[in-house]
């Protein structure tokens, strides 16, 4: 998974499968905002939740 860009924002994707644990950094214009960390099972995060993350931060931040 690469950085996705949507809604002025630009959200990288890190997670650990060791440790299910991710993370998605957001930010705005090449400034870092914050970190939202999750969980997840399996080999890799769904990336349909992931979107669900992203649409809901873009809701709540616009």
């Amino acid at each position: 998974m690469g950085a996705i860009e949507q809604g002025g924002y630009t959200f990288e994707i890190e997670y650990s499968v060791s440790y299910q644990k991710g993370a998605l950094h957001v930010y705005r214009e090449g400034e870092f905002l914050e970190e939202i960390t999750f969980q997840f099972d399996g080999e890799k995060p769904d990336e349909e939740k992931i979107e669900e993350m992203i649409m809901d931060y873009i809701d709540h931040h616009s």
